[in-house]
């Protein structure tokens, strides 16, 4: 694991990649609330798109801190990216914009023009939370492995299991 106050190209098209985080709040117990989300990076920061009802939208609003971890699980190339930091809520017409983006990222345009389906997550996402990385942790198994192990740490080698899917 690497601490790092600014991020290289491989991490920059890490978060520009299509992959599901991890976001993190801090409950009124102070336990954690982890929630798989769709995120956007952009200008150095981190947006995810939820509903104002929400648990991670309560706990940022109290506990203005969140966590949001981007990874790749391929047996024996994991690597990822954890940023940290202060997270506030955008809402109205400021988070439309941006609601909009995360939503294009993930739903393509049939869905996104689909009634029944674009006009929900339109409906249901009114708030944006918005994460300002103070630090950000990474890792990459691929680079360990390429260095101590000599790349054998892979499903095809027999040397890991294959991940289950779904």
């Amino acid at each position: 694991m690497t601490r790092m106050a600014e991020l290289d190209e491989a991490q920059i098209r890490l978060l520009e990649g299509r992959h599901i985080a991890a976001l993190a709040t801090i409950r009124s117990d102070g336990l954690i609330h982890l929630t798989a989300v769709w995120y956007l990076y952009e200008d150095g920061l981190l947006y995810v798109a939820t509903g104002s009802h929400t648990r991670q939208v309560r706990n940022v609003e109290a506990r203005p801190t969140a966590s949001l971890m981007v990874d790749t699980r391929v047996p024996g190339i994991e690597r990822g990216l954890t940023a940290s930091g202060t997270a506030d809520t955008v809402k109205g017409d400021e988070a439309e914009p941006l609601k909009r983006r995360i939503h294009e990222r993930y739903l393509t345009e049939r869905a996104l023009s689909d009634t029944g389906i674009g006009a929900s997550f339109d409906a249901s996402d009114d708030v944006v939370i918005r994460l300002t990385p103070r630090t950000w942790v990474s890792w990459d198994m691929g680079e360990l492995n390429a260095r101590y192990f000599e790349g054998r740490l892979s499903t095809e080698t027999g040397y890991l299991h294959p991940l289950d899917e779904a």
